[in-house]
């Protein structure tokens, strides 16, 4: 497994500061959260992904994540264009993946979208999200999208019930990306330390062994300001990496 750091869990730190936070703990790469706000975003022109470029140095940034919602209610042409902006400075950032949120259930337009991009070069990864909280869920769409992956973000699908043994049964050909974080409880969603809260991450490490693919700690400080800063959990991270 490679650790990676989500950039959702450094909130008004610059994307220097993260690299540099991810290299003092010897993590294997970056998952870069796709918004004006962290720097890093589709609208960048040439000179701006050239200097984000830069600043990585050579830290792989394995995945963007960005917000395309890609079973949405509506036209396709909008999504798809969305989709491919966040493809193209994957391609320039030498990123290997795009994630995108169900954002609806609409499986046959999903399918669509993803047929559209799919020469495109970057995987596009599904998460386990909003509307198709489960690997059931998640799987049901990439079986009609036979390039795209998946991402298990530990927490939904364990709330919506499903049992980590049958979350990976459900996407294990297809897993890139598995997202660890701890909770509360299933109904308060605070991030907390991992392993002090509900989510049954024992259990996943002990499903996950012999995975070769991505885990990224997504420590949710940007939607929760009050949590401690990410540096305090990463230990923790790395932990349940080493088993």
């Amino acid at each position: 497994m490679r650790l990676a750091l989500s950039t959702l869990g450094t909130p008004g730190a610059s994307l220097a500061d993260s690299v540099a936070l991810a290299r003092s703990f010897g993590l294997d790469g970056l998952e870069l959260r796709l918004h004006p706000d962290t720097g890093v975003h589709a609208g960048l022109d040439a000179g701006g992904r050239a200097a984000v470029l830069r600043t990585l140095g050579g830290l792989p940034a394995f995945c963007l994540s960005g917000y395309v919602r890609i079973c949405e209610p509506g036209d396709d042409e909008p999504v798809i264009e969305a989709l491919r902006a966040d493809l193209r400075l994957a391609r320039d950032l030498g990123a290997g993946h795009v994630r995108v949120f169900p954002g609806g259930e609409d499986l046959d337009a999903g399918a669509r979208r993803l047929a559209a991009v799919a020469d495109e070069g970057p995987r596009v990864l599904v998460e386990t999200h909003d509307a198709l909280p489960t690997g059931a869920a998640v799987a049901a769409l990439l079986a009609r999208a036979p390039r795209a992956g998946a991402i298990w973000d530990l927490l939904h699908p364990w709330r919506h019930g499903e049992d980590p043994a049958d979350t990976l049964r459900h996407l294990r050909d297809r897993l890139v990306c598995v997202q660890i974080k701890d909770a509360a409880s299933a109904t308060d969603t605070t991030p907390v330390p991992l392993g002090t809260g509900g989510v049954p991450l024992a259990a996943a490490r002990k499903l996950l062994d012999g995975f070769d693919g991505w885990v990224s700690l997504e420590w949710e400080r940007t939607w929760y300001p009050d949590v401690p800063p990410v540096e305090h959990v990463l230990p923790g991270a790395l932990d349940w990496i080493a088993g």
